[in-house]
């Protein structure tokens, strides 16, 4: 469900409030929302908020919560039953708000497949929708356990937002969206008018690209897609960047239909997708990543939604520990806190990433690539269970 309280409303005020005292405003949070042009070559990346060392959250209460190394998020989610996870409520293909309240995409089921590993339940899920210039803040704060929104992992966001990147559960790269016909690559573009998205990594990208092609470029900046897409209809701009798999959902949902839009061939920059936590709580980071490693192990295991019951029956061992099977009469626990048969959950929940990704991606278009399996030539590898 959506927070929507009055109660939410305070506590983001307050907490905005606070940050806007110590630390300096983004880039994203200074766009105008009818347009702005941005400071070419500034990246958003640590600019939101001050890390004040990751040892302290704030709960929706408004109480400080102490945070350790032991774990105590995972204590407190478990005693909860109930997970806060910050996404999006309008990204086709990664996270989209349903008429009936309910979200659907990758990123919603990478939020179940935390929520199934660590609770048992991949529906005991509060999928708090976070705009761009709020996600840290809401992790900082404890207002969400985990963010799980399309956010790309960089060095400054790693060492000023208090935030611990995780496994990455999708490799994506910045690309173009133009008018077919218009433009048949990025050389084409001296002097174009490009949009982008505010408080994101896309505006710092764009400049770095142009700048070393020798071109210029103006970059207008929106507070959200619906804006930009008003201005791009509206011929305010010649191209519209963002990440690849973002442009490949806007096209496939275009108002004039797919084909009066094209994605330009380059992809010129590494966006590195996937979960990220607060600072100071390791064994929450390592629950949590051990649940996106689930489901990249089992589609290596070849274990499925519809067949893991079969695999409990399984004469291998390394299968047998991995679903929490006792082996002379004790399930292997490595100490991550989790239940035994967490990786079980996951996938008779949710699925493994194969059946998350064909799921919610390849309708658009997107083919695996480098989001492959290690032994098929990508990048996802799981360590190994033991």
């Amino acid at each position: 469900m959506r927070k929507t309280s009055a109660l939410w409303a305070l506590l983001m005020a307050l907490v905005l409030a606070s940050a806007a005292c110590t630390s300096a405003t983004s880039d994203g949070e200074a766009a105008d929302s009818s347009g702005t042009t941005a400071d070419a070559g500034t990246d958003d990346g640590g600019d939101d908020a001050t890390d004040d060392g990751g040892d302290d959250a704030t709960d929706d209460g408004g109480e400080t919560v102490e945070l350790t190394q032991g774990g105590g998020l995972l204590a407190s989610v478990q005693a909860a039953g109930e997970l806060k996870c910050g996404t999006r409520d309008a990204l086709a293909g990664f996270a989209v708000l349903q008429g009936d309240g309910t979200h659907v995409g990758f990123d919603s089921d990478f939020c179940r497949v935390i929520a199934a590993a660590v609770l048992g339940d991949a529906e005991a899920v509060d999928h708090v929708d976070l705009e761009t210039a709020d996600r840290f803040t809401a992790l900082q704060s404890g207002v969400v356990d985990v963010l799980v929104r399309n956010t790309t992992w960089t060095a400054s966001r790693d060492g000023s937002e208090g935030a611990t990147f995780l496994q990455t559960n999708f490799y994506d790269g910045q690309g173009m969206l133009v008018n077919a016909g218009s433009y048949a690559n990025l050389g084409d573009m001296d002097g174009s008018v490009i949009c982008v998205a505010a408080g994101t990594t896309t505006e710092g990208n764009v400049a770095s690209e142009f700048e070393r092609l020798g071109m210029g470029v103006e970059v207008l900046s929106f507070e959200d897609n619906d804006l930009i897409q008003e201005a791009f209809t509206n011929d305010r701009c010649d191209g519209w960047s963002a990440d690849s798999s973002a442009l490949s959902g806007i096209r496939a949902n275009f108002p004039d239909g797919p084909d009066a839009v094209t994605i330009l061939p380059e992809v010129f920059s590494k966006e590195p997708l996937g979960p990220a936590v607060a600072d100071g709580d390791t064994q929450w980071a390592q629950a949590v990543e051990w649940a996106i490693f689930a489901t990249i192990q089992a589609e290596e295991f070849g274990i499925t939604q519809s067949n893991v019951d079969s695999f409990l029956t399984s004469d291998n061992p390394n299968i047998q520990k991995f679903l929490g099977v006792e082996i002379d009469g004790a399930s292997l626990d490595p100490g991550l806190g989790l239940p035994t048969d967490f990786a079980y959950q996951v996938i008779k929940q949710v699925g493994n990433y194969a059946e998350i990704f064909e799921r919610h991606l390849a309708p658009l278009g997107l083919s695996r690539g480098v989001n492959a399996l290690w032994s098929d030539g990508g990048l996802l590898y799981a360590p190994p269970y033991r």
